[in-house]
């Protein structure tokens, strides 16, 4: 009796984790990237370089590092995605990296999220090639929205009404 042995030659592949032709063109180009992933309650935001023995992470913020700085809302909504890609420019400039392609991996791209992070990290001085008309209006990435649902709503835990001073505080604090 004869035994076949399947191999999965791209495990991330079969497993919908990793689109390597994508990937490939990345890496081929030599340029760092900015690695945007999002959860339901936090936002990702890594600069990574390629290694032949893996992947080099040069920097990394999570949204919660906006509480240490004085953000006292939610770090999974669209000011903070903002604000955590400007902190990521921030630091990733610190270590000498000026430019850098975006990496969505395979999440959907319907997230504005993910481009809001984007839009920070460029508005904070990382060269990021992207279209403009895909970032989320200003008053949306300054959290009115939330501001105007907050006023009928009794869900948040903390008032959003003073969102956007926040917002524009926290901002001042990271462009400089």
């Amino acid at each position: 009796m004869r035994h076949t042995i399947k191999v999965a030659a791209y495990r991330r592949k079969t497993e919908g984790r990793t689109d390597y032709k994508k990937r490939l063109k990345m890496l081929v180009s030599g340029i760092s990237r900015l690695v945007i992933r999002r959860t339901n309650k936090n936002i990702i935001v890594q600069v990574v370089d390629y290694a032949d023995a893996g992947d080099k992470v040069i920097v990394t913020v999570n949204s919660t590092e906006l509480k240490k700085l004085g953000w006292k809302h939610a770090t999974g909504n669209l000011p903070a995605a903002y604000l955590t890609g400007m902190l990521a420019a921030q630091k990733a400039k610190k270590k000498g990296v000026k430019k850098a392609i975006a990496d969505f991996g395979l999440q959907p791209k319907a997230s504005s999220r993910l481009y809001a992070a984007l839009k920070g990290a460029r508005d904070n001085g990382l060269e990021v090639p992207a279209s403009e008309d895909i970032f989320p209006s200003e008053d949306r990435i300054m959290g009115k929205h939330i501001v105007a649902y907050g006023a009928i709503s009794k869900q948040f835990k903390t008032s959003p009404a003073d969102m956007e001073k926040s917002f524009a505080d926290l901002k001042a604090k990271l462009s400089k």
